[in-house]
Parts: structure tokens; C-alpha cells; sequence
């Protein structure tokens, strides 16, 4: 009786995943470093919240520094061209805007800008603020 000796062949079905985790934490490593610089880069101490929602798309950002000074996104703006310049920038009643404003800024300053807003036809506006620190 002949014996055979015959090896079985396994194919080689394991995916080498090394390449893939490194790509993946150099894209992670890119967008930890991005995340901070979209933000609008004008320095405003909003105010504490105990609710706060992360947010990840581009926005549209109104920002009221300390010395009441009005910008849209990063530029500055007058109050006056505010409602014109949002209303260029799309359809007013499908936009939303977040308002950026300085903790000290009196509440009148921050009503005209709201106002400013309401003229261009934009009724979605979110307030933003910052967690309490723990």
C-alpha cells in the first residue's frame, strides 16, 4: 500500500492590516492638528454652559470681541453691512449662524447683533458657549 504525502496548500486569505492602522493614524494625527485652526480664530471668552454641543462642519460664525467689535467668520465687519453680507451667502431661511460673544460684551451690543441677524431673514441662530471646567 502506497501512502501519499501529498501536502495541503492554504491560500495566503490574511489581509496584512500594518499599512491600513498607519494611514489611519496619520490621517487621526492630521485632523487633531487641523480641528483647533477651522475654528473662527477671533479670541472671545464665551461664556460657561452646562450644555454644550460638539460641532464638526464649517459654519457660519458671527463674533462679538471684548471691545464690541463685529466679525464675520474672521473678517471684520460693520454692523450695518451685517444683514447684507449674510443675506449673499445663500437662501437666509435654510441657514443657520452661531454667535460668538464675549463674556463681557453688554447684553445691548449683543441684542443689536442679533437684530442684525433677524434683518437678513436668518431666524436659526444657536448661542455658543463652553463647558464648565470640571
Amino acid at each position: 500500500m502506497a501512502f501519499s504525502t501529498r501536502r495541503t496548500q492554504s491560500s495566503l486569505a490574511e489581509i496584512n492590516i500594518t499599512p491600513l492602522v498607519d494611514v489611519v493614524l496619520v490621517l487621526l494625527l492630521i485632523f487633531m492638528l487641523t480641528a483647533p485652526v477651522l475654528q473662527s480664530g477671533i479670541e472671545v471668552a464665551v461664556p460657561q454652559t452646562r450644555t454644550v454641543n460638539q460641532l464638526t462642519e464649517e459654519r457660519t460664525v458671527v463674533s462679538i470681541d471684548h471691545e464690541r467689535r463685529v466679525y464675520l467668520q474672521d473678517k471684520p465687519v460693520n454692523i450695518a453691512e451685517l444683514p447684507r453680507l449674510l443675506r449673499s451667502k445663500g437662501d437666509p431661511s435654510k441657514k443657520v449662524i452661531y454667535l460668538r460673544a464675549d463674556q463681557k460684551v453688554p447684553f445691548g451690543a449683543f441684542a443689536s447683533v442679533m437684530d442684525a441677524v433677524k434683518q437678513a431673514g436668518i431666524t436659526n441662530i444657536s448661542i455658543v458657549t463652553r463647558p464648565f471646567e470640571k
